[in-house]
């Protein structure tokens, strides 16, 4: 269910979807940029509270997980952007003895937006470390905003009840707020 993908070697000119850092807070910036270029990209996004100029609250959309961007492409088009843009780093990972791009599934990153566009108080981001992976159960969600979503039903750090979470492995996780049982089907490992 949750695996990481992998480049083919052969095909330089696969669409896949790299998890990538858009370094100083620069996530949205990176983000117009791709898209000016007809490059398709994602950064999951949150509201906050912050200050005005005028000391009110403002709530703004912000970038979720700062500096995270995920961009679907080819390889040789994103290296061909990124040669025109400095701030923008593959995340990798190490496989033997090299560091390699971190390459997200087709299918866990559809579920992964969709979970992230709903934009409201129901998704909280967690990173890897506040998920306890080894208590997860897939489910899928029957009903409701987030109806077809698959994840795990799990405990989350800190807190008291169990929910289910999205996660793309290593990299970022959001948590929905409770779901109730008659919206839940598990699903078989």
């Amino acid at each position: 269910m949750f695996c990481e993908g992998k480049l083919d070697n052969n095909s330089e000119q696969e669409l896949v979807w790299f998890a990538m850092s858009a370094t100083f807070g620069r996530a949205l910036k990176a983000k117009t940029f791709l898209e000016s270029k007809s490059i398709e990209c994602f950064v999951p996004m949150k509201y906050e509270l912050l200050c005005g100029k005028t000391q009110n609250k403002v709530r703004k959309l912000v970038p979720a997980i700062n500096n995270l961007i995920f961009v679907r492409a080819s390889k040789s088009k994103i290296q061909s952007a990124k040669s025109e843009v400095d701030f923008l780093q593959y995340l990798t990972r190490p496989e033997k003895g090299r560091n390699v791009p971190i390459i997200v599934p087709e299918y866990q990153m559809q579920q992964f937006i969709k979970v992230c566009q709903i934009q409201n108080d129901s998704v909280t981001y967690l990173s890897p470390d506040e998920v306890d992976l080894a208590k997860g159960t897939p489910v899928k969600i029957i009903g409701s905003a987030f109806d077809g979503v698959e994840g795990l039903f799990m405990k989350v750090k800190n807190g008291r009840k169990k929910r289910v979470v999205v996660l793309i492995q290593g990299i970022i996780a959001a948590m929905l707020a409770e779901v109730e049982d008659g919206y839940i089907q598990v699903l078989e490992p």
